[in-house]
């Protein structure tokens, strides 16, 4: 419990205290709930201070603004208001007790302060401690008496009350009569505090010597200073009445309930008068009763019948006491209390207030999260104000009190998004009169999404084909994955792994659209370098962290007939020439030789087909369709050539095909010298054909060479002439004759330092100088090699200068 102090105030108040109570504890789920109570005096100006909420909650400042603190109230004035930058509650709208609370003691008003991630709950009480700010009153500014002089001493005479707002201390204390020998003054309380004031007749009445006597009825509180109020009492003494009326009862109980028609029967009262004639005759009335009861009850005041006149609900008042008053025609009087007690009835159904509610909640809530705080009011007591709130057990939530009147709406089991993204909570708040009267509230609580659910591919497995050959940048494949997240936990990016693919980058060979998953070709394929790629593409969502997924590509290169075949044997060459060897023996069938080829592309593409194309003797020679076997179909013949040329052309099965052309060359003959001068046309023809772009560039270019030397070796020649010629003609030495370089003395006694011998070797092709025999292949194979002959060994150590018709020393010798 804590104290504090508050200052003094115009000296009604020598020191104004307020007290503090908390209690902190937690609740059954991760509620954390307080409750403290502050006591402050009514009339405070606005912006006065009430607590340190953030202290006495044992809070920190930055938590009630992170938290939104904000106050609930059920009242329509807000009188108190919570500043979060400081933590404190101040007075918000000036208080009157009287007004807010009536007669009601204590008066206090209730309030709760909610705080949200994590959700708190903290209900504040705020009494309101009366000041003395009220004076006593009577309703009616003058009181009058009719007595009988013959009233005996010890009568008692009722008097009005005086009403005070204030309460305790502060409210009426007593009543004081102004001095007088003929009256006293006695006062009375009744259980409810109220205090009533009665005169009692000490001396004898004479109406004779004193017909009217007037006094003063004073009526003081006990505040401080005091105050008070004052009525004048006017009294007319009669003619003598001997017997007042009587009352059979004191005290008068009844009961009705709340809601009842007006006209019910309350009860009767009823006294009695020995007296006779006028004095006899009793009339009744309410005495010292509120204005606001005079709207709800009737008092027929003749025969004391109280019915209802006005509606009685018992959540404003639980009871009644008022007093009666019977009075004869004397003027003498008697009183007594009748107690109307309102009973209950269940006509107030359950109020259900949401006072926190949080929505959307995330998915991924551990079941016991607090999704709304509810304050369920009943305004009926007892067993008919008794509430149970129940929710709809399907759902996974529940419902559990906290403070008094307050219930948590708690999650009792996981949430799934992606299988039911919202609910319809539908509180049902029931009391337990007879019958029910119960309340309902829907809350619509959407369920936010996290990034539990990584992307989903269609397949973990991809294979997409692409021919060779094909543009960069062309569109290879498009992978698509699903996450069934939300929002940016469902936006998926595609990425390509990095591997190594023949020591290379996955980037160097595709690329991948980070959006669509679309894959191109950054290069061009070709089949017969990498017939696969093996990717790996990921998905990626954009939740954080980030999920992903793997799924695997193979991208098969798909082959296209880009290849022609080629020919592996015979061996084509620029410098020899193969040719077989058939004997003239040979019979049907013989395999001359075969024609092998390869085509690099697979599949059809690579499936090679053998044609003969052109032949010497077409009849007596075929190729092998599937094999390239070259084998004979007839007989040889004497009368067969020697030298037989055979065209062979390659194809593959490819659309459209590709061919390669092989010339076989073969020889009919029994033995090797039998075929050497046909030979060498062979090698004419071929090399003839192969090379005679090149020796007519070749022949230009010598042309061109040779005559820019004649030129200026010729230049050079004249210009030493002159030389010569001038010096011989300065001195006198003798004229030595000038012979041209290539003119020689046979008998060695020329002018020439050396002699120049020329030998010439032919063969019987002038184009050609020399042959060999070589034993590649098979025995039946005869290699033509233009740069030696087998014919002349002697020749193979040397290079004919004259083996070609047009070479530049030939030229020159004949020149």
């Amino acid at each position: 419990m804590a104290f504090g102090k508050y200052p003094c105030e115009k000296g009604r108040l020598n020191c104004r205290s307020v007290w503090l109570f908390m209690l902190l504890f937690l609740c059954l789920n991760d509620i954390v709930s307080g409750q403290i109570r502050y006591a402050i005096p009514e009339e405070l100006k606005k912006g006065s201070l009430i607590g340190n909420v953030a202290q006495d909650l044992g809070l920190d400042v930055q938590r009630l603004r992170s938290g939104r603190a904000r106050i609930v109230t059920r009242q329509s004035i807000q009188y108190t208001e919570l500043k979060t930058d400081k933590g404190v509650l101040v007075v918000n709208e000036k208080i009157d007790r009287e007004q807010l609370c009536g007669d009601v003691t204590p008066c206090s008003f209730s309030f709760e302060v909610i705080l949200e991630d994590p959700m708190e709950l903290h209900r504040v009480t705020v009494e309101i401690i009366d000041i003395n700010d009220n004076s006593p009153t009577f309703r009616k500014n003058e009181i009058k008496l009719e007595i009988s002089e013959s009233a005996t001493l010890g009568s008692r005479f009722l008097l009005a009350s005086a009403e005070d707002a204030d309460v305790g201390s502060n409210g009426l204390q007593k009543y004081i009569l102004t001095t007088n020998d003929i009256f006293g003054l006695k006062q009375h309380s009744s259980p409810d505090g109220r205090k009533n004031a009665e005169m009692i007749l000490q001396k004898p009445l004479d109406r004779e010597s004193e017909p009217r006597i007037s006094l003063k009825l004073i009526a003081v509180d006990g505040g401080t200073p005091p105050r008070s109020g004052t009525v004048n009492i006017d009294i007319t003494v009669l003619d003598a009445n001997d017997n007042p009326p009587i009352f059979n009862q004191s005290l008068y109980r009844s009961t009705v309930f709340e809601n009842s028609s007006k006209g019910t029967y309350i009860t009767t009262v009823n006294a009695s008068d020995a007296d006779s004639v006028s004095y006899g005759l009793i009339t009744y009335r309410f005495s010292n009763m509120k204005e606001q009861l005079a709207d709800i009850f009737y008092l027929d005041d003749s025969t004391g019948t109280i019915t209802l006149s006005g509606q009685v609900d018992y959540e404003k008042d639980k009871k009644y006491e008022i007093m009666i008053e019977a009075m004869d025609q004397g003027g003498l009087t008697d009183s007594s209390k009748v107690l109307i007690e309102i009973v209950d009835i269940n006509d107030n159904a359950p109020v259900i207030n949401v006072m926190s509610f949080s929505s959307p909640v995330p998915e991924d809530s551990p079941s016991g999260t607090t999704v709304a705080i509810i304050n369920v009011i009943d305004a009926d007591s007892e067993q008919n104000g008794q509430i149970v709130c129940t929710t709809d057990s399907s759902l996974p939530f529940k419902i559990r009190s906290t403070l008094t009147n307050y219930y948590a709406l708690i999650t009792d089991s996981a949430f799934d998004r992606e299988v039911i993204p919202e609910y319809n909570i539908t509180i049902r708040a029931s009391d337990s009169g007879s019958p029910s009267l119960s309340s309902t509230t829907t809350l619509r609580l959407r369920i936010s999404d996290v990034n539990d659910n990584a992307p989903v591919f269609d397949t973990i497995s991809y294979v997409a084909h692409v021919p060779e050959n094909n543009s960069p940048a062309v569109s290879i494949f498009s992978v698509k994955a699903q996450d069934v997240d939300w929002n940016q936990n469902a936006r998926i990016s595609y990425f390509l792994e990095e591997i190594q693919i023949n020591g290379s980058p996955t980037s160097s060979y595709v690329s991948i659209n980070t959006e669509t998953g679309a894959i191109h070709a950054v290069r061009s394929f070709d089949y017969e370098q990498i017939k696969q790629l093996l990717l790996v593409v990921k998905a990626q969502d954009g939740g954080s962290p980030p999920l992903s997924t793997n799924a695997s590509l193979k991208v098969l290169i798909q082959d296209q007939n880009d290849n022609p075949p080629q020919v592996l044997y015979p061996v084509q060459t620029g410098g020899s020439l193969v040719a077989e060897l058939v004997p003239r023996s040979a019979d049907v069938g013989y395999l001359v030789t075969k024609v092998v080829a390869v085509d690099v592309d697979s599949g059809q593409n690579a499936w090679l087909s053998y044609k003969l194309q052109k032949a010497t003797d077409r009849a007596l020679f075929e190729v092998g369709l599937q094999n390239g076997e070259i084998r004979t179909i007839r007989q040889v013949t004497d009368k067969d050539a020697v030298k037989q040329r055979l065209t062979v052309i390659v194809e593959d099965n490819g659309q459209p095909s590709r061919s390669a052309t092989v010339i076989v060359n073969v020889a009919v003959a029994d033995s090797f010298p039998e075929v050497l001068s046909e030979f060498t046309d062979f090698t004419h023809d071929k090399e003839y054909n192969d090379n005679l772009t090149f020796y007519l560039v070749l022949a230009l270019a010598v042309v061109s060479f040779l005559f820019i030397t004649c030129l200026v070796v010729i230049i050079s020649v004249k210009i030493y002439r002159w030389r010569q010629s001038r010096v011989t003609y300065h001195s006198n030495l003798p004229v030595i004759p000038y012979y041209p370089p290539r003119y020689s003395d046979t008998l060695g006694t020329g002018t020439l330092q050396h002699v120049y011998n020329y030998e010439v070797c032919r063969t019987t092709d002038s184009r050609k100088s020399d042959c060999k025999f070589g034993g590649v292949g098979s025995q039946n194979v005869l290699i033509m090699d233009p740069s030696s002959t087998g014919t002349m060994q002697r020749i193979q150590s040397e290079k004919s200068i004259l083996d070609e018709p047009d070479s530049p020393l030939e030229v020159s010798l004949i020149m």
